[in-house]
C-alpha cells in the first residue's frame, strides 16, 4: 500500500497546503455537507503530508484511505485519529455510494472542530509550529 520515497521539504509543504486549503473551505462554509466533505478530504490530504514526512508514498488501491488514516494515527500517536477518521470515511462512503446522507450542522461542526485539533498537532509534527490555526 505504501512505498518508500524521499520527498523534498517543498513537496511535503505542498501536500500540507492542499490539506489546509480544504480545511479552510470546511471551516468557512455554512453548508453542513460542504463542511463535512472538505473536512474529510483535508484529513486524507493531511495524512498524505504526514506520511510523506516519514518517507512513505501511498499507492492508490482499494482501502488506501483506511491505511492512510492508520498511518496518521500511528505517526501522531493518537488512536482517536483512526477511530474518528474511519467514522468519517464510512459516512462519506454511505453518502457517495449509498444514496446520500443528511449531515446535520451540529455533526459537521463537531467533525470540523475535531479536525482543527488534529491539524494543530500535525502542524507541530510537520513544521514545529502552528501555521494555519
Amino acid at each position: 500500500m505504501f512505498e518508500k520515497f524521499n520527498f523534498t521539504s517543498r513537496q511535503i509543504s505542498n501536500y500540507y497546503k492542499a490539506a489546509s486549503r480544504n480545511f479552510i473551505i470546511a471551516r468557512d462554509s455554512a453548508i453542513p455537507e460542504v463542511t463535512f466533505t472538505f473536512s474529510y478530504e483535508s484529513l486524507i490530504k493531511l495524512a498524505i503530508a504526514v506520511c510523506a514526512k516519514n518517507g512513505f508514498r501511498v499507492k492508490a488501491r482499494v482501502g488506501h484511505h483506511i491505511e492512510l488514516l492508520k498511518k496518521l494515527a500511528e505517526f501522531m500517536g493518537d488512536k482517536s485519529v483512526f477511530k474518528v477518521g474511519d467514522k468519517m470515511r464510512r459516512k462519506r462512503n454511505l453518502d457517495l455510494y449509498g444514496g446520500g446522507i443528511l449531515m446535520s450542522k451540529k455533526e459537521a461542526e463537531e467533525y470540523k472542530n475535531w479536525l482543527k485539533t488534529v491539524f494543530a498537532k500535525a502542524e507541530i509534527y510537520l513544521f514545529g509550529v502552528n501555521k494555519l490555526l
